[in-house]
């Protein structure tokens, strides 16, 4: 009998016991496997040519997809490939104005675009009334291309 509340004993001191907590280094998710994933963009090329469009009040206060809410007023940008949190100095080819700017969203998803201006942006390099830009893209400091987590 004394054996049998001992082996009781033991079942339920060890029952108490914490299970092991898993954090992002030891268990991938699946946004972990992206973010990898997506983060083996060649670094070696630091300037892009192509054509620049802009969005602004469809898009104004949502999350863009490194998980910042979008500003239309800012002055960020969208790109397909392009690490997250990249500096670059963008010019418009066609009037010679430029600024730098922040990659924080994915696109443009329209024709060959290279580059999604904020409205912001693409006010200060001047083809808001055109809607599209030739441009040029130096990559000034590549992002870490992180997702910004947001508290509930």
């Amino acid at each position: 009998m004394r054996n049998f509340i001992l082996i009781i004993f033991l079942f339920i001191y060890s029952s108490c016991a914490p299970s092991p907590r898993y954090n992002s280094t030891n268990v991938p998710n699946e946004n972990q496997k992206a973010i990898k994933k997506s983060s083996g963009f060649n670094k070696s090329k630091t300037i892009f040519r192509g054509v620049a469009s802009y969005y602004g009040p469809n898009f104004h206060g949502k999350l863009t997809a490194n998980g910042e809410v979008f500003d239309m007023y800012g002055v960020t940008a969208a790109h397909k490939e392009i690490p997250f949190n990249t500096v670059a100095r963008v010019t418009n080819l066609d009037n010679g104005k430029s600024l730098i700017l922040r990659i924080n969203d994915r696109g443009p998803y329209v024709g060959n675009r290279i580059l999604d201006c904020s409205y912001g942006a693409a006010k200060k390099l001047d083809f808001i009334n055109q809607g599209t830009a030739n441009v040029e893209i130096k990559v000034i400091e590549w992002g870490d291309n992180k997702y910004m987590h947001h508290l509930k």
